[in-house]
């Protein structure tokens, strides 16, 4: 039998779980405008470190609130971008390859930030 403090402690998770359930969309309008603003041929260092906070974030936070893939491919690309971060000259092409791999996330997590399962990923 739980204790009430288990139900407070589940009732207040639940209540997390629900509003982060309820940031995921404003979540993602914020990245697909930080990647409007993206130049690859012109990085811009503070937009750069911006959309590496903002998946760092996600990655840390989704899978305590059941959105697992989510979180796991929001860190698979901060980590794709703090390599690119460690050099001083990228190319274009190597941008606009992240950004490609950023634009299919966030088009998969439209449809359904709780997938179990991400496009290519094996199940």
């Amino acid at each position: 039998m739980a204790t009430l403090i288990d139900q407070e402690f589940f009732a207040r998770l639940h209540a997390l779980n629900e509003k982060f359930a309820a940031s995921v969309p404003a979540t993602l309008a914020r990245l697909e405008e930080l990647r409007a603003r993206f130049d690859p041929a012109a990085a811009d260092a503070a937009l750069v470190k911006e959309l590496h906070q903002s998946l760092h974030t996600i990655a840390g936070s989704a899978a305590t609130f059941g959105f697992r893939v989510f979180g796991a491919q929001a860190r698979q690309l901060e980590q794709r971008l703090r390599v690119l971060m460690a050099f001083e000259l990228i190319a274009p092409k190597d941008w606009n390859d992240w950004l490609h791999a950023l634009d299919e996330y966030i088009a998969w997590a439209r449809l359904d930030p709780k997938a179990a399962v991400y496009p290519g990923q094996p199940e």
